[in-house]
């Protein structure tokens, strides 16, 4: 696909692509959630375009929150060390809390994540993401939908930063080397 950004090296995701998936997870999302009122937690700030176009496809009740966390800084790669940098504003003992997540990368950040909210007593916990680097996993986590799966590429876009740069981006792109390298 064509780009039209001079920092992106392809265009992996068109903003196409995600809006017919947000939509469908959307409907998936709300049958699996019919007649509850689930919580969808955002983590700042990759996440929030995904979920605010996820929370205007769904057909049930739903309240929203934000966590922020850290584990990349300025880098490339998780420096494996996650800090809370803004926890949630309202307890969520023996709500439903569904986890959305812009990308899930080694799996550490979300496995943490998960372990500090399930010590807080949700009724449940679920976990959607918009993408999936499988070939870097190395902690397993239970994701219940993931948006598109990917290769181990750099991106950007549709919320995704580099040094809080490119989060405007309609679509999701590879961001090319020498930007970052």
């Amino acid at each position: 696909m064509k780009t039209n950004h001079p920092d992106v090296a392809e265009i992996l995701i068109s903003a196409e692509e995600l809006d017919a998936r947000v939509q469908a997870l959307g409907a998936e999302i709300s049958s699996v959630y019919q007649d509850k009122s689930p919580l969808l937690l955002s983590v700042l700030k990759g996440s929030v375009v995904f979920m605010a176009d996820l929370m205007r496809t769904l057909t049930i009740p739903h309240a929203i929150d934000f966590m922020a966390v850290s584990s990349y800084g300025a880098a490339t790669e998780s420096s494996g060390v996650v800090r809370i940098l803004k926890d949630l504003d309202t307890p969520i003992e023996g709500k439903d809390v569904l986890i959305v997540e812009d990308i899930i990368d080694s799996g550490h950040t979300l496995s943490y994540l998960r372990g500090l909210l399930l010590a807080r007593n949700p009724a449940s916990l679920r976990i959607v993401t918009l993408l999936s680097k499988p070939s870097r996993r190395e902690v397993d986590v239970p994701v219940d939908w993931v948006g598109f799966d990917i290769p181990d590429k750099f991106v950007i876009g549709y919320g995704l930063d580099y040094d809080e740069l490119y989060r405007d981006l309609p679509y999701i792109g590879v961001l090319k080397a020498h930007v970052y390298g």
